[in-house]
């Protein structure tokens, strides 16, 4: 999932014909965090999926819906490693996606 993300954050960067560099210091981070982001390393958060798109002028769901259109087939074909793996990318997002919930909900009251 990190590197689907990771590689469609690099097309959308490169349309918009910034570099690494500037990506990372308008994020507030190193070049090398952000190529490890790039390159499917590093977990990315939706806090900063948020920060990013708007870096992109774009939505974050402009940089997720690569998720939805990425084949399934290891994970339908039921394979043990892939499925786990899929489950736990999956609660990662699910509790990624709550913590900026709670973070926004709190900021709004």
């Amino acid at each position: 999932m990190n590197e689907l993300l990771g590689s469609r954050i690099k097309s959308l960067r490169d349309a918009r014909h910034f570099t690494q560099e500037q990506m990372a210091k308008q994020l507030g981070i190193s070049r090398q965090k952000y190529a490890r982001i790039e390159n499917g390393i590093n977990h990315i958060t939706l806090e900063m999926l948020s920060k990013i798109a708007g870096i992109l002028e774009v939505t974050v769901g402009d940089i997720t819906k690569i998720l939805d259109e990425a084949p399934m087939a290891a994970y339908r074909a039921g394979s043990e490693n892939a499925s786990s793996e899929k489950i736990f990318e999956m609660l990662d997002l699910f509790y990624a996606n709550k913590h900026l919930y709670m973070k926004l909900q709190h900021k709004e009251d």
